[in-house]
């Protein structure tokens, strides 16, 4: 049975109008899918009855002035609800909008006071890393692009600076959302990201290339590795070149009695861990180990062949 705003609607606080300005300024917060109990903490106001974690702005913000009502009628909340839910938007905006009536920043000073990139420093990610070496949609990436986003710092400030009104979704929001929380887990969807630990990765990076991978491509990567998509073996060139000292570390653990298989068990998916350590191998082909006598007497080099020697 629908429900229907009654006639004391007089007596709620904020209009269908404020409801609609309201909602479009929320829908690119970071605070989106927060528990409204948890933001009602925050702001030490009073409590927010409903105690699920699913239960989130998100759920009503996409919601019309009557449709939002008629969600927290079906709860078995009272009409005063709806007022506290604004109320608890309105206020988090304060905090969460850079661009709100009470903050009147300069880009630089927004740039620096930007949650994501404080995040980002914490968790060690460099705002330089290229957003084509993340694992976002296609359609996304040419977003990207058009906008002119190489790095995942742009990437940061761009998303910051959004009108409130502009709504996200899929994996764009997604990597918001992970940022903006520290979620691990999330991140590593996207980030070439190991949790628990800090920084990117070359091992989680050639990871996420392998999981976008179809099956047949990774079945020809270890059965007949020159013969896999040129595509896919330029992005792993380009990947080792941008991780250049975790290429030198994997290449000196090796050459030290280590093996690659072992490096690649924190992946944690065998199936994985194949395909990567096929398309990794050709980069990580090193000069043999000096045997032990070479290595206790080096070879005397002649003055021409120090001074022109290759390095």
């Amino acid at each position: 049975m629908r429900t229907t705003i009654p006639q004391t609607v007089s007596k709620m606080r904020y209009t269908a109008k404020e409801w609609d300005e309201i909602r479009g300024a929320f829908s690119m917060s970071i605070m989106v899918d927060t528990p409204l109990a948890s933001l009602a903490q925050n702001l030490e106001g009073p409590e927010w009855p409903i105690k699920e974690k699913k239960d989130t702005p998100a759920v009503y913000i996409d919601l019309t002035f009557a449709e939002a009502y008629e969600a927290l009628a079906a709860k078995g909340q009272p009409m005063e609800r709806f007022d506290q839910l604004v109320d608890i938007l309105k206020e988090t905006l304060a905090f969460d909008n850079p661009f709100g009536d009470m903050v009147e920043q300069s880009a630089v000073a927004v740039e620096r006071d930007n949650p994501l990139l404080k995040n980002m420093a914490r968790l060690e990610i460099p705002e330089e890393f290229p957003i084509e070496f993340t694992s976002l949609q296609e359609n996304t990436l040419e977003f990207c692009s058009l906008e002119k986003l190489g790095t995942l710092g742009q990437f940061a400030v761009f998303a910051q600076g959004l009108s409130q009104a502009v709504i996200v979704g899929g994996d764009f929001r997604g990597l918001l959302n992970a940022l903006s929380h520290v979620d691990e887990p999330a991140l590593a969807k996207y980030l070439p990201f190991r949790a628990g630990r800090k920084g990117l990765h070359l091992i989680e990076a050639v990871a996420l290339t392998v999981r976008a991978m179809p099956a047949d491509q990774r079945t020809l990567a270890i059965s007949k590795p020159g013969q896999v998509n040129p595509a896919t073996r330029d992005r792993v060139a380009r990947l080792v070149a941008y991780f250049t000292e975790q290429k030198s570390e994997l290449i000196s653990q090796i050459a030290a009695g280590s093996s690659l298989t072992r490096a690649l068990v924190v992946i944690g998916e065998p199936s994985v861990e194949a395909t990567v350590s096929a398309l990794l191998t050709p980069h990580l082909k090193s000069v043999p180990a000096p045997t032990r006598a070479a290595a206790a007497k080096p070879a005397t080099k002649s003055w021409f062949s120090r001074l022109f020697s290759r390095s």
